[in-house]
């Protein structure tokens, strides 16, 4: 099974995303965007896990977002990986709580639990909108996006996610886990 575990924003913090990017859907050949059903927050990318690796997977997953509390998070500031200019991937940032304990704890416990192939790449929290197969300057793009800044919003869960690969990739959840209730005072 092709997993990983990620954060599902609300619908009100993706609809403003969506609105900020509507008018450059379709406008920039190569770029494929892809079904806003499938929009997440990459934790962890564990690859290929074998099936029965899934009980000690779940268990160590729920041990480690239990130690962290829900995080206020907001999107901020459009990017591409590897490069604006020399584009794959067009993103939008996620600024807030830091998410890279939680991040790698989620990493540690998958990797004990079987999940070899957890991902070593440091840790940089966006939404992935948009995918090229080619290497694609979207300076202009990004530029046009620039000013952008999301409404604050909370991620209260974790989700495992199980990645169908195929003409339309399809994501199934396999099981949410409750980040703690954040401390007051």
């Amino acid at each position: 099974m092709r997993l990983f575990a990620a954060l599902v924003p609300p619908d009100e913090a993706l609809d403003e995303v969506s609105r900020a990017i509507a008018p450059h859907v379709g406008q920039v050949p190569g770029l494929r965007w892809p079904d806003r059903a499938t929009w997440h927050i990459t934790l962890a990318f564990f690859g290929e896990v074998p099936e029965r690796a899934l009980p000690e997977l779940e268990l160590r997953l729920a041990r480690a977002v239990r130690r962290y509390s829900v995080l206020d998070l907001a999107f901020d500031g459009f990017g591409a990986f590897s490069s604006a200019r020399r584009a794959r991937v067009l993103w939008v940032g996620v600024t807030g709580d830091s998410m890279t304990r939680l991040a790698d704890s989620v990493k540690a416990g998958a990797r004990r639990a079987g999940a070899a192939h957890a991902d070593g790449k440091r840790f940089h929290p966006h939404l992935t909108l948009a995918r090229a197969k080619t290497e694609t300057d979207l300076r202009p793009l990004i530029e046009s996006l620039s000013g952008f800044s999301g409404s604050p919003w909370r991620a209260e869960h974790v989700r495992l996610v199980r990645s169908h690969n195929g003409p339309q990739v399809r994501y199934e959840s396999l099981a949410e886990w409750a980040l703690a209730p954040s401390e007051q005072g």
